[in-house]
């Protein structure tokens, strides 16, 4: 089986599109419609046919252009059961634990509830690749919009049981201000030191910071790091000293200062 190819472009202020394309069966995926106009040319200079529409939830930046795609291209949309009245034109409901193929390519549903409430992310495990949409950012996680964060740490926790090579592809460039936030929590942390600076140079440069990996992110990303004693002290839940300390209530209060940050 060819590795599936996968293509990056940028859409409205800050979002990624993503084209999945399995050249052996010729089926050609979005992940997210975030702008019609950047998808359509990004199909015809791929010269690829589009034949479905992966939808993670329901929001206009990720949803809003599938029934002018859809229209155009005749695709079959695939979406959140959880969510399926606010996803346009949807013809597929998916939830956890289901598996489907882009040709031969099994991808992966793991439920994600957090950022809204039928929030759903694509792994294709054979191609160690992830669709995470607002769920995991770089150094970053979604606005708890719709969910709480109890259900927001689960869905986290899920994601980092896959294999540290697992490539992340999330759908904002909101590395640089990610960045900023974590070294005000977790300052001492030299993969984090490190990876900002070269996130600097990145951005700088208008280079993207999109994909990373899980590995990365569970070094890097504070959202992830709620074992960290250093964040523990510095969000104000312990002195250090406490191992017991409520991961829940750490993630919660992270996600309340990067909220006002």
């Amino acid at each position: 089986m060819m590795p599936i190819e996968i293509h990056m472009f940028p859409c409205l202020n800050d979002n990624y599109g993503f084209l999945l394309h399995d050249k052996e069966s010729d089926l050609t995926a979005t992940v997210d419609t975030p702008e019609v106009e950047a998808i359509m040319e990004a199909l015809s200079q791929k010269g690829w046919t589009l034949t479905h529409i992966f939808n993670t939830h329901h929001h206009a930046d990720h949803a809003g252009g599938n029934l002018a795609i859809k229209a155009a291209t005749g695709c079959r949309i695939v979406g959140p059961k959880a969510d399926a009245a606010r996803i346009p034109g949807i013809d597929e409901l998916v939830e956890e634990g289901d598996e489907f193929f882009l040709g031969d390519h099994p991808v992966r549903v793991l439920d994600t509830p957090g950022h809204t409430r039928g929030h759903v992310v694509y792994y294709l495990p054979e191609d160690e690749v992830a669709f995470v949409g607002d769920t995991l950012f770089a150094m970053g996680c979604g606005r708890l919009f719709e969910g709480t964060p109890e259900q927001m740490w689960s869905s986290l926790q899920k994601l980092m049981k896959w294999p540290d090579n697992t490539v992340i592809y999330c759908a904002h460039e909101y590395t640089q201000d990610n960045a900023r936030f974590a070294l005000s929590i977790e300052p001492n942390n030299k993969a984090l030191v490190d990876r900002a600076r070269l996130v600097d140079i990145a951005r700088a440069i208008n280079e993207p910071t999109i994909p990373t990996t899980l590995g990365l992110e569970k070094s890097t990303n504070p959202f992830l790091r709620p074992t960290s004693q250093e964040i523990a002290i510095n969000v104000g839940m312990n002195d250090g000293n406490n191992k017991d300390t409520d991961l829940v209530e750490v993630f919660a209060r992270i996600r309340a200062l990067k909220d006002s940050f």
